[in-house]
């Protein structure tokens, strides 16, 4: 009976019922099937995406990149809108060093290919935004970075597991309700939300996303532009010849950047409307909390400024409401507008994280930007690390960390500490005898980009060896992770170290400074701890610093109190190559905090030191008694000869000769000079 029942099945009937079972059949695997596995992903294929990119390809790493429109650099399509950038693009420096023109150098992204440097895509000071987007388009294609392009995420959200690197995955839902899955989450999508303030009356006001750039559109009008940083000078810029006048309004008065040295501050390319404000020309800057005021609009069609406690509830005709001149009839803005303009910056799209990734507290700074650690890696999600301008918050107002000509250097931080965490790669390191550290520091500060762009965030970190011998150089490590570096690098610090670091005067900038006060360089050793310009300073620690150390460090300071620190004088030109000036001071302080000699001598002084000295300086303990002989060239050994500090004994031989004792034997005549080791520049 059931054998019948069976083959019923099996006939042409239940044939029919296998074939239409079959789909169902196929598709619930797939529909429980784990999503597509990647390593690391990348949100945004703007600068700090496309460079995140390339290093994880460098070092043949799983990772895609997801951008939601269909080439790099989609931001820079639409943004500025008047398209000139404020980034600087300096062609010339009378410099062959590619690192030190890279200081210069506000656009490129870092990459093994002389090509893409952005000097070739532009000859402008101040380029096109145009430039750019077809600079890292360039950039992607001729690297061949792996860019998922016309992928929007829609959706991030954890997936707790165990095996994970972190504990957790990222899971990542696109548009067409794809999923995607990730160890390691690198946020680069920038700040894309206009900032907007809620206030009565705000619906009247235009945004800088979408108000025209034709000045025509404005010409003969009033002007009122909310607003006072780099977007609100732009867009006064580009119609100050053809309006009435313009009145721009913002909460606090406004930062000028070469006053505060801050980049992101107003830039002299854009600052127009102070001339005419204060040559008297109709124009005119104020400060006012726009939450205290409101805009209400007449029956022409005009806009005016109130104050919001003047609004009664209700709804009132515009004629109605009291304005501020009817008590104050010399109130600023007593004059009606045509046009109310909001240029108030951006900020980071949160939408599309899931609220377990603990992105933002809700505090009126998280709004702006995410909340990351020193490191650059989020608060509350493990291997979620956020780059490019969006991190900013590491270093708001005090460095370049929210600029391309920083943030590729920060990414770059982000990438080693990965490379250890995950694939246990030590952070990048070389390592000298201790004879050449003055040499080393002289170089870095003379030549690194990353030292000189993230001033007070990136530093150098010399780790010495046993008993100061040799010593291994870092480049370029997060200053505040300092407690943490032996875990962060997976090198140790057990005999003391050296952190080299850029700064400004500590009461040199800010909006109330005046910076171009007379007597304003130093330039003498000993009061090189008062420099106001840029310069090196050098920290020396016999300990590395705890965590408590670093966070309760005095007010000011961007590293815990020394053992010893050292001042490099400001330098007019930027070049502390100075032999007075800058590098004996250096290395004196060097040997202080070392106890040894670090000077270069030739073979004769280190063989009367062997016979006169216990402890013979560190370069004679690495060449004269190694058999090295002297580590010089032909024209050190002249110099020494002419100066009577050395024997010319080609004379005694050739007076030999002439006495009839012939030559000098193999064994007797010196050897000629050697060259040296390596191609370091030698020792001063």
């Amino acid at each position: 009976m059931g054998f019948s029942a069976a083959a019923r099945l099996w006939g042409p009937p239940g044939l029919l019922l296998t074939f239409v079972l079959h789909p169902a059949l196929c598709l619930r695997p797939a529909q429980t099937s784990a999503p597509p596995h990647r390593d690391y992903c990348v949100l945004g294929a703007g600068p700090a995406g496309l460079q995140m990119a390339y290093f994880l390809q460098r070092a043949g790493r799983d990772y895609a990149v997801f951008e939601r429109a269909p080439r790099p650099g989609s931001f820079f399509t639409r943004y500025p809108r008047h398209r000139k950038l404020i980034s600087i693009n300096k062609r010339h420096t009378g410099k062959a060093n590619a690192e030190f023109n890279l200081r210069h150098d506000w656009n490129s992204l870092l990459s093994h290919d002389p090509r893409l440097l952005f000097r070739h895509y532009s000859r402008a000071y101040f380029p096109d935004a145009g430039d750019m987007v077809r600079y890292l388009g360039d950039f992607a294609d001729r690297l061949g970075l792996h860019v998922l392009y016309n992928t929007t995420i829609a959706h991030v959200t954890l997936n707790k597991d165990r095996q994970a690197w972190n504990g957790h995955y990222f899971i990542l839902t696109d548009g067409m309700g794809h999923a995607h899955r990730c160890s390691v989450l690198l946020v680069a999508t920038g700040l894309s939300v206009p900032n907007q303030v809620d206030f009565p009356g705000s619906e009247y006001v235009e945004g800088y996303e979408s108000v025209s750039v034709d000045p025509k559109d404005f010409e003969g009008q009033n002007v009122l532009i909310l607003g006072r940083g780099n977007s609100a000078f732009e867009t006064a810029e580009n119609i100050l010849g053809v309006t009435n006048f313009i009145h721009m309004l913002s909460r606090s008065r406004v930062r000028l950047s070469w006053a505060t040295h801050y980049v992101g501050d107003l830039r002299a390319i854009n600052n127009g409307l102070l001339d005419t404000y204060q040559l008297k020309s109709l124009d005119g800057l104020l400060e006012s909390d726009l939450t205290d005021l409101a805009v209400v609009k007449d029956r022409e069609g005009k806009f005016h400024v109130t104050l919001k406690f003047f609004l009664e509830e209700g709804n009132q005709s515009a004629d109605a409401i009291t304005l501020p001149q009817d008590d104050s009839d010399n109130f600023a803005m007593r004059v009606a507008y045509d046009r109310v303009i909001r240029c108030l910056g951006w900020n980071f799209d949160f939408s599309i994280f899931n609220k377990s990734l603990r992105l933002s507290s809700g505090g009126e700074f998280s709004k702006k930007y995410p909340l990351v650690k020193a490191s650059y890696e989020s608060k509350g999600s493990r291997g979620l690390f956020v780059l490019g301008t969006a991190s900013h918050s590491v270093d708001y107002r005090k460095s370049a960390g929210g600029f391309i000509h920083g943030f590729r250097y920060t990414v770059r931080a982000v990438h080693r500490l990965l490379e250890h965490r995950h694939h246990g790669v030590a952070w990048p390191s070389a390592q000298h005898p201790i004879s050449q550290l003055t040499s080393s520091i002289v170089r870095r500060v003379n030549e690194a980009s990353g030292l000189y762009q993230m001033f007070g965030v990136l530093a150098d970190v010399v780790l010495l060896k046993e008993n100061a011998t040799a010593f291994e150089y870092l480049e370029e490590f997060p200053m505040q992770m300092l407690a943490q570096l032996e875990t962060i690098t997976g090198r140790k610090a057990r005999h003391g170290l050296f952190v080299i670091n850029m700064e400004y005067g500590r009461n040199f900038s800010g909006p109330d400074k005046d910076v171009f006060f007379y007597d304003r360089s130093v330039g003498h050793t000993e009061d090189a701890w008062q420099s106001n310009f840029l310069h090196p300073v050098i920290y020396y620690y016999r300990h590395l610093p705890t965590e408590q150390d670093v966070r309760f460090r005095p007010a000011d300071w961007a590293l815990p109190r020394p053992t010893a620190i050292h001042h490099i004088v400001e330098d007019f030109l930027t070049d502390w190559t100075a032999p007075v000036g800058h590098i004996l001071p250096l290395r004196r302080f060097l040997e202080n905090c070392l106890d040894t000699d670090l000077r270069s001598f030739y073979a004769e002084s280190c063989f009367l030191f062997t016979l006169t000295r216990q402890k013979l300086p560190p370069f004679c303990q690495q060449g004269y008694l190694r058999m090295q002989g002297l580590r010089g060239t032909e024209s050190l050994w002249r110099h020494g000869v002419e100066s009577g500090l050395l024997r010319d004994y080609t004379i005694v031989g050739r007076r030999r000769e002439d006495q009839g004792q012939g030559p000098l034997s193999s064994s007797q005549a010196p050897e000629p000079p050697v060259q040296p080791l390596d191609s370091n520049k030698e020792e001063l």
